[in-house]
């Protein structure tokens, strides 16, 4: 929705201070760029962080929550949108400050050591601390009812307040602090919903995307006070915080940005699958024909193609995912266009297939020093569900730490897990930041497994 001709008419009468101001290049000692000028620019600058809410890259495409809320902010004022991604709040702060970017687009704690140099705008967020847990019954409902409970957290904030709490109740809760750097928050709230820890503790937001993968997490138990945090500019850019705060009210409400909270905090990021046809009956799926004419451009066993879909797309050539990949090899859309799909194709089984196979083409080019074909197809199968980014960066990461690049199991399999820990996608060896990897690690084992079973069952 563009601005209000009010909103413009102030803006002008407002232009010739502020862009005076902004001649002198700062005030008091922070940089003076308010909206006239980044919109002679034409370009609105945005700093934020790489994390499951914020931003990160999917299958070589840029998502995340506040990445598209800050594109469709940039859209309305008919900006292009860049994006400089930082370590950390404070980081970003202090890029602000500097004039490196215009606009922070990230859930910024609202603070009073901030204050002095911020304007707080958009919509104002609630934040909080939940124990995660698995659904039943047996639920904790209320926090009196931890002690005697075993609670893993990592260190910080979650296993202050985790301590903080055990005092305020007089003790009793058995609270172990992961310190491994090889485990994350993500990684203990898989392990509650794979049954392995019964507790865990992470922000509301966390643990909304976390039950999109696993449904049968209980996120409702609250252990700490509300941090209420936003989108921040600079105190010499109050026309930017007030286009931001205008644009946050007209659109929360819009189909748009009710689109994209969906897509985060609310859709299954693991549609459920089941068996079409019977293997019993020789078949696997209605296209293996296909499969098997298309397998050979690539020197793979069809049956490893077809288990790939299955796993992909359940053989549903009309399924859309999540992140907006279709077809019955789930190609995202920059992907299926480059691949040659046409325009309204996507769901036609034989392109998808064709494209697909064309996709993995290009993919054992690009680990083509891989030397073992078995292994190469690991790292194929890898990149098709990750993007080739984050693979590059998990083989930089084994290399680094002493295991061989060039191996999936045990090796860069163990550094795909590691991309969703920020003291390994912040390395300097990672160039593409935060990765969800568990389930690109547990993606090339259910397609191996499942070719296998395929090849035992079903005649090449």
């Amino acid at each position: 929705m563009k601005l209000s001709y009010v909103f413009w008419s102030v803006l002008c009468l407002s232009l010739l201070f502020y862009s005076c101001q902004s001649r002198k290049g700062t005030v008091n000692g922070e940089a003076a760029i308010d909206l006239p000028e980044i919109m002679e620019r034409g370009e609105l600058v945005v700093l934020t962080a790489n994390s499951s809410t914020s931003y990160f890259n999917y299958r070589g495409e840029p998502m995340g929550f506040q990445y598209e809320l800050a594109q469709q902010f940039a859209r309305s004022l008919g900006l292009k949108l860049k994006l400089k991604v930082v370590n950390n709040p404070s980081e970003m702060v202090r890029c602000l400050i500097r004039g490196e970017g215009d606009l922070v687009a990230y859930n910024l704690d609202i603070t009073n050591a901030w204050k002095d140099s911020l304007i707080y705008c958009g919509e104002e967020n609630i934040t909080y601390q939940v124990i995660v847990q698995r659904r039943g019954k047996d639920a904790l409902k209320d926090v009196t009812q931890l002690p005697g409970k075993e609670v893993y957290t990592t260190p910080g904030k979650y296993y202050d307040r985790l301590m903080n709490l055990n005092s305020e109740l007089g003790g009793g809760i058995n609270v172990h602090k992961v310190e491994a750097d090889s485990v994350s928050e993500e990684n203990l709230i898989t392990w509650v919903a794979e049954g392995k820890i019964d507790y865990t503790v992470a922000t509301n937001e966390i643990a909304k995307i976390n039950r999109t993968y696993y449904p049968n997490l209980d996120i409702g138990l609250v252990i700490s006070f509300d941090q209420r945090s936003s989108w921040a500019v600079r105190k010499t850019s109050p026309l930017l915080a007030e286009a931001a705060d205008k644009w946050h009210k007209e659109n929360i409400n819009s189909s748009e940005f009710k689109a994209s909270a969906r897509r985060y905090f609310e859709l299954n990021k693991r549609p459920t699958h089941g068996s079409i046809l019977s293997v019993k009956d020789g078949k696997i799926s209605h296209y293996d024909d296909l499969f098997k004419k298309y397998a050979k451009e690539i020197g793979w066993d069809w049956r490893m193609l077809a288990s790939l879909a299955y796993t992909e797309s359940n053989f549903d050539p009309n399924v859309i995912s999540w992140a907006g990949a279709r077809g019955l090899m789930q190609l995202m859309p920059a992907t299926a266009h480059a691949m040659g799909i046409p325009a309204g194709k996507e769901s036609d089984p034989e392109e998808s297939i064709k494209a697909g196979v064309k996709y993995i083409a290009r993919l054992q080019n690009i680990f083509s020093k891989v030397p073992d074909k078995g292994e190469q197809t690991k790292f194929v199968l890898a990149a098709y569900n990750a993007g080739v980014g984050h693979i590059t960066d998990a083989m930089a990461l084994a290399e680094k730490y002493g295991k061989n690049r060039y191996l999936w199991d045990h090796h860069v399999d163990h550094y795909i897990l590691l991309k969703s820990n920020e003291d390994y996608y912040q390395d300097p060896v990672c160039k593409n930041g935060y990765f969800r990897g568990t389930e690109t690690y547990n993606f090339v084992r259910e397609v191996v497994e499942r070719a296998e079973v395929y090849k035992k069952k079903i005649k090449g």
